[in-house]
């Protein structure tokens, strides 16, 4: 059945539907979960699982350190008791021994280190992971890397602007005719990119595509349409008198 319509396909938008119906037909027959709630609008903030864990042991550190402090200064609660046992759990270290203090302090510095080097930890892979996606971001798309480093992000927790302003500003510059004057350096101009040779058309063939398939991830957010790269991957059917040879795009 799928050969069968994209045979009859002469259109880009139907092809994309024939695959989408192809793809939601499959998840149908093997049971996997479909969403019928369109697709979400916010950007995913998952935390790695490695930070996520890291994160929970410098938390419970803190945690135990308030425990140890608040048993430094005089606090025998029974929680708090039992808390300092677990902290000296396989030591020789008794909460009745003179020096007990000392040892409490000496277990907080410890564990303030820890707490530091977790965080190093954090800021080093950090580091590493926007360098790793800076990388692929430069052999896929130059522009948009040269843009995220130039322009400092901008953060929408600020207040809204106001309506009225925003529109008697933009008329100002588009409702009011203007009458500009050409000065002599556009000719001078004009007449230096007289010599310049046009750009070539650039060549889109049926392997760059293939290729740019191959290497997008195959379940990245899909597009307007809903449909995953993994489908595009899998559902290929290449015919000699439906698929030109090239697409030939021409920049003016």
């Amino acid at each position: 059945m799928l050969v069968t319509y994209l045979e009859a396909s002469r259109d880009l938008c139907e092809t994309d539907s024939i695959l989408f119906g192809a793809a939601l037909a499959v998840c149908r027959i093997i049971g996997a979960k479909v969403s019928t709630a369109g697709r979400a609008t916010g950007h995913s903030s998952a935390i790695p699982a490695w930070r996520r864990r890291i994160e929970e042991r410098i938390a419970k550190a803190r945690a135990l350190i308030g425990r140890l402090i608040c048993f430094r200064s005089g606090n025998n609660r029974p929680r708090i008791v039992r808390t300092v046992r677990m902290a000296f759990a396989g030591t020789n270290v008794s909460l009745s021994q003179p020096d007990i203090t000392q040892k409490l302090t000496e277990r907080i510095d410890d564990l303030k280190q820890r707490i530091a080097a977790w965080g190093k930890r954090i800021r080093r892979y950090t580091e590493r992971s926007t360098r790793f996606n800076q990388n692929r971001l430069f052999q896929s798309d130059q522009k948009r890397l040269y843009e995220s480093l130039e322009r400092p992000m901008v953060s929408g927790t600020g207040p809204a602007p106001n309506q009225a302003d925003t529109v008697a500003f933009w008329r100002g510059l588009w409702s009011e005719p203007v009458n500009h004057s050409e000065g002599p350096w556009t000719e001078v101009v004009a007449s230096q990119c007289a010599g310049i040779t046009p750009m070539d058309p650039v060549i889109v063939t049926p392997d760059d595509v293939a290729e740019a398939v191959r290497r997008a991830p195959n379940w990245k957010s899909p597009g307007l349409d809903g449909l995953h790269h993994y489908w595009l991957k899998g559902f290929m059917y290449h015919t000699k008198t439906d698929f030109p040879d090239e697409l030939k795009i021409h920049f003016d």
